[in-house]
């Protein structure tokens, strides 16, 4: 028979749950109060599972999570919570939780979990070799994730399992949804936070830039190169480096990146002393892998050494649940960056915001509603003052065929309906202001056409890249 504790401070919960399972095979106490935990579990050296809920009288469950783990850290203990928090889904994991359940529970789930940890506590009462110590625990950070669909709980869940390791992890991804974020999150509640998190885009650099950028360069490796430079991998030893857009690395370049995964040596661009980094790296991509190994363009040996554990990100047409909360998060954070009260998006403006495809993802959501917030004068955002909804779009439609090499009547035709609304917004500053937007319109509209590459992006504008530089930056273009 198994023994089991379940601890929460509603004791009719309590009960109903215990009625779930066999009495025959479960034998349930009860606990309200989480300063009794310890105690009990010293006590009865035999039990066989702890469930904890995170809200109780006195003292945390995450908290008792902790201390139980000091005491048996191979009991295994399931966290549930009355309402979703991806921040205790991922510190749960992270601090060695068998699984973290929300309320309402699926009975099914619940049951299959229970039975699922009742079996690995019968294996590991007699494990074959004993554990290594545990690590003190690192306070808990959580990087602008924000959701409570099952899909992002599941997310920094499994955050909060592979932070603990130095095992490779590959973000699956569209555009936009957040990858660096997930990618910051597993840096931030690892042992290496204390250590440098960089990242490099593998599509914004030539092979040889790229090359240079990843392990460094010797003074005179190519024209150029002035003086020694010290590579990313040099930069974030002891740390996380994130390679985004891994599936546009040359296959030259991926087989380099595999000799340091294998072996963690390099050698600069133009030298030949062998170097060591310790580095942890997290990759993402937009692309399928899978696909680009079948045409040849990506290694198969490199993908097996980076997907240790993959972590797919759904777009956020697929979890609109989430839509409201990123809403409200990004009103407060653009509110405290422009210095300006909080304000509240309508219900008719939000329902239409959840209901968008949002193609560019959270990021294109982000941009909405930072230009509403910037462009708007109304104390409650309607949908009017979202540039995904703005009645004038049907006006400022072009015809290709018109076009010519005299854009003049075609920029008129885009102008004259927002005019009026300028010459009353803005008055002393309409050139300046529309000759900003015109400059990011253009250099955001290029960068999405190459896919963020800022070489091609420069060399088609005719801009050096330095200026490039400065113009994403300043008009802050992701």
């Amino acid at each position: 028979m198994k023994k089991i504790l379940l601890v929460d401070d509603d004791k009719d919960l309590s009960e109903s749950l215990a009625n779930l399972f066999d009495p025959e095979k479960f034998n349930f106490s009860f606990l309200q109060d989480g300063t009794d935990v310890c105690r009990f579990v010293d006590e009865h050296k035999d039990i066989d599972l702890v469930m904890l809920d995170v809200n109780l009288p006195s003292l945390s469950g995450l908290e008792v999570l902790k201390q139980i783990k000091d005491r048996n850290d191979k009991l295994p203990i399931i966290v549930i919570s009355g309402f979703v928090s991806t921040d205790d889904a991922m510190e749960a994991m992270r601090e060695g939780a068998f699984e973290y359940l929300t309320k309402p529970f699926q009975i099914e789930k619940l049951i299959e979990t229970v039975n699922k940890a009742c079996g690995f506590s019968t294996s590991m009462k007699n494990p074959f070799s004993s554990s290594p110590a545990r690590e003190e625990s690192t306070e808990m950070v959580v990087d602008e994730i924000v959701g409570q669909s099952p899909e992002i709980v599941e997310i920094a869940k499994l955050i909060g399992q592979v932070a603990k390791s130095d095992a490779a992890v590959l973000i699956i991804g569209e555009s936009g949804t957040g990858k660096e974020l997930v990618a910051r999150a597993v840096h931030r509640n690892s042992k290496r936070h204390a250590n440098s998190f960089l990242s490099v885009n593998c599509a914004a650099l030539p092979e040889t830039l790229l090359e240079s950028e990843l392990f460094g360069h010797e003074k005179g490796a190519f024209t150029g190169a002035y003086f020694k430079r010290i590579g990313k991998f040099e930069q974030t030893d002891g740390g996380t480096l994130f390679l985004d857009e891994i599936a546009d690395m040359s296959m030259l370049t991926q087989s380099k990146l595999l000799r340091v995964l294998q072996d963690k040596t390099f050698q600069r661009v133009g030298g030949t002393e062998s170097l060591t980094a310790d580095v942890r790296i997290v990759a993402a991509t937009n692309k399928s892998l899978v696909q680009c190994m079948k045409e040849g363009s990506f290694r198969v040996d490199l993908f097996y050494r980076l997907k240790v554990v993959s972590i797919y990100i759904p777009p956020l047409r697929e979890r609109r649940v989430d839509i409201p909360l990123l809403v409200n998060h990004f009103c407060k954070k653009f509110a405290t960056q422009l210095n300006q009260p909080i304000r509240h998006v309508s219900k008719k403006a939000l329902q239409m915001l959840t209901k968008y495809q949002w193609p560019g993802n959270v990021r294109e959501l982000e941009n909405n509603i930072q230009n509403a917030l910037v462009m708007s004068k109304n104390d409650t955002l309607q949908p009017e003052d979202f540039p995904v909804f703005n009645e004038d779009k049907s006006k400022l439609q072009i015809d290709i065929s018109s076009l010519k090499d005299d854009y003049t009547e075609t920029f008129k035709r885009l102008i004259d309906p927002i005019m009026p609304k300028l010459i009353v917004n803005s008055p002393g500053q309409i050139f300046q202001f529309l000759e900003a937007a015109f400059e990011r319109a253009v250099i955001s509209s290029c960068l999405k056409h190459f896919d963020g590459n800022q070489v091609k992006t420069s060399e088609t504008l005719g801009i050096s890249r330095n200026t490039l530089r400065d113009r994403i930056s300043r008009y802050e273009i992701y």
